[in-house]
């Protein structure tokens, strides 16, 4: 039990440190302003409270057997993704060179909204959570953390005494 426990530590840790495009948006919107900033990070937490939830209910396993449905997932986490790079690009060559840019104000629902999206659509987080974070669950779902929750969720009684 304490081997796997430092063993998916260790794993989540390399995820985390390991800088994706959810970082990038934080950092970007940071720069915009630290309520933009701090918005987007609480909307990309959002996001991994999102997928660990979706995988305690077993929806990740449902999105990992129908590789379409997960196809779907990849392909508009990417076309979000094309579509931030394209709006910087597009905002770099169409402001004057010669004086700084005025700091656009995102507001705040913009700001939890892109963290959020960007967190949800991330592929980083589909293979954590679709992949990695499996593997760390026991054979016996009322003892494994995903199973305790999704029992918590579905208010099953015999398994929620293992939660407290």
């Amino acid at each position: 039990m304490l081997t796997n426990l430092l063993l998916f530590a260790g794993v989540s840790l390399v995820v985390i440190v390991t800088p994706g495009p959810d970082t990038a948006l934080t950092v970007r919107n940071a720069l915009l302003g630290r309520r933009s900033g701090i918005l987007t990070a609480v909307g990309v937490g959002t996001g991994q409270l999102a997928w660990a939830l979706l995988t305690a209910c077993g929806v990740a396993s449902v999105l990992a057997a129908h590789q379409g449905a997960l196809t779907v997932l990849r392909l508009a986490g990417a076309a979000y993704l094309v579509g931030l790079g394209a709006h910087a690009l597009w905002a770099s060559w169409h402001s004057p060179s010669t004086t700084p840019p005025p700091r656009p104000r995102h507001g705040a629902r913009r700001s939890f909204a892109q963290g959020l999206v960007s967190n949800l659509a991330n592929p980083k987080m589909a293979v954590f959570f679709l992949s990695l974070l499996p593997q760390f669950a026991g054979p016996d779902p009322s003892l494994s953390a995903p199973g305790r929750t999704g029992a918590a969720l579905r208010g099953d009684d015999r398994d929620v005494g293992f939660i407290a």
